[in-house]
């Protein structure tokens, strides 16, 4: 064989690989990409502004109960009463906040983490003999149970008692905390509606069952605020 036929015999071959090659790679396609992995995306929840003070315009429907309170807490508790779940024990409270007969009246057995108690309109009048507070009433009859389903909740107001469930008459008593032992053994009359902080700031007992010791705070003026009564300011949170 000739150079030249021998030449053009190696390039014939060497046009085929390279054919051969071309069509490999035009059958394999692209290398693949790497799929992205899926972004997603945070879902944020919408935050609910919460304002600092209760409107005056909230439990409008019901009358509030406003307890200045003095001594080592120093503000108004709100309570909005329930005459829808204790009828004559809201009449009573009103009566006697109508007549002055809280006003000046100690906290006489206040313990942590349960409920602070007061009432007592023969015992409990602050600047006199307050040894016996927690043992008196009213000059009115007592009262016969209204128990409810409402839940003694924090912030909830209770009809105190003695081992009799129709012996409520003046004394009732503040939630600190929730107690669902008292469930339908005790009277609801009302819940908080503002001035929780004034509440969590009354002085506690340190003597037996919540008795004080020292010189207790008490309620210097009780009023009645009926429904569609625009003097009541803001109330402060509720609990």
């Amino acid at each position: 064989m000739s150079k030249r036929k021998l030449l053009g015999a190696i390039l014939a071959l060497a046009v085929l690989g390279l054919a051969v090659v071309l069509w490999f790679t035009l059958m394999q396609g692209p290398e693949p990409q790497p799929v992205p992995e899926p972004v997603v995306e945070p879902v944020v929840e919408p935050v609910a502004e919460v304002s600092p003070e209760v409107a005056p315009e909230v439990a409008r429907t019901n009358p509030i109960l406003a307890i200045d309170v003095a001594g080592e807490a120093a503000g108004t508790i709100f309570v909005q009463l329930r005459p829808d779940l204790a009828p004559e024990h809201v009449a009573r409270i009103m009566s006697l906040a109508e007549s002055d007969a809280y006003d000046n009246v100690v906290f006489h057995r206040v313990i942590d983490g349960f409920m602070a108690q007061t009432g007592d309109v023969q015992y409990g009048r602050r600047g006199g003999d307050t040894a016996r507070a927690g043992m008196g009433g009213s000059d009115q009859p007592d009262l016969g149970a209204e128990f409810s389903d409402a839940p003694f909740a924090r912030g909830v107001m209770g009809m105190a008692r003695s081992s009799s469930p129709n012996s409520a008459n003046s004394q009732f008593f503040l939630m600190f905390a929730p107690a669902p032992h008292l469930n339908g053994q005790y009277t609801v009359v009302g819940e908080i509606v503002g001035g929780c902080d004034v509440l969590d700031a009354v002085r506690r007992g340190r003597g037996p069952n919540g008795a004080l010791l020292d010189e207790p705070d008490y309620m210097s003026d009780v009023l009645v605020v009926l429904p569609g009564d625009d003097t009541l300011g803001p109330m402060g949170a509720p609990c």
